[in-house]
């Protein structure tokens, strides 16, 4: 098994399912999305896209959300601290 990861930047060129299956397929094992550039619904329909593609071919992907710039983006948790455990799955909102 491969420890390196293939990321690929998915935008206008590569958002049709037909492009981001050829990404799949070619090794791609994160999509990554720069939230700096396109609309909340823009993002929404490609992670839609590529959760569709992943299931179809069984390919577990991963997608990276790309914030704009050097802000901080802090804040307190909803209902104070979690413990995060190996290999446990988090949601982040």
């Amino acid at each position: 098994m491969r420890k390196t990861k293939i990321v690929c930047t998915l935008g206008p060129a590569t958002e049709t399912e037909e492009k981001i299956t050829q990404l799949m397929n070619a090794g791609m094992d994160v999509a990554r999305l720069n939230f700096s550039h396109g609309s909340q619904e823009d993002h929404r329909k490609r992670i839609e896209i590529i959760r569709r593609v992943a299931e179809k071919l069984n390919k577990p992907i991963a997608i990276l959300q790309d914030l704009q710039g050097p802000k901080l983006r802090v804040g307190r948790m909803k209902g104070g601290k979690i413990l995060l455990k190996n290999g446990a799955k988090i949601t982040i909102t």
